[in-house]
């Protein structure tokens, strides 16, 4: 199944689940969890994952691979991710894939996160708002600009094809 800005792209994601650093015993809240991939990794790691995303195309696709997985510790919740969040207590990171009202959850975040906050971005203005209201929020610890090419067959020989950069922005609650 198809999903308009998925799935994350394998680096990306071991460089994101790196700098979350769970531990088997965390509770990780995926919001904008889209296609469900992170959520699944994630879960062979830690305690529960609550994935999160307003779309349905998007929660249809993450049940579909929670299932896949077999993996019984991913909660998928349909909704806006400033209302649910609020309902959510016990969080030890938080893996923002999208950018709709990051500012309110990164605000609701800082005060339910014991971790670290993760956020990918591709947009400019989401880097902006992102590290600007970490700054803030008295949490920004790094930003990271990745960019990764892939190889592909050319006329008998083989070529590097630039995929899209991403953001990866590291926030950590004390």
């Amino acid at each position: 199944m198809e999903l308009k800005g998925g799935p994350t792209q394998d680096e990306i994601m071991a460089i994101s689940l790196f700098k979350l650093d769970l531990k088997s015993d965390d509770v990780l809240a995926d919001i904008g969890c889209g296609t469900g991939k992170i959520s699944v990794h994630a879960s062979k790691i830690c305690k529960s994952v609550i994935a999160i995303d307003k779309r349905a195309k998007a929660i249809e696709c993450a049940e579909l691979e929670a299932e896949k997985s077999g993996q019984k510790n991913i909660k998928i919740i349909k909704g806006e991710a400033s209302e649910i969040l609020k309902n959510i207590e016990d969080l030890d990171s938080a893996f923002l894939g999208g950018s709709t009202n990051i500012e309110e959850i990164l605000e609701i975040l800082s005060t339910k996160v014991r971790k670290k906050i993760v956020v990918n971005a591709v947009l400019l203005g989401t880097v902006e708002k992102t590290i600007d209201k970490m700054k803030q929020l008295g949490i920004f610890k790094e930003a990271i600009h990745v960019q990764i090419s892939r190889s592909y067959p050319l006329v008998g020989d083989i070529m590097l094809k630039p995929i899209n950069p991403v953001y990866i922005i590291v926030g950590e609650v004390n």
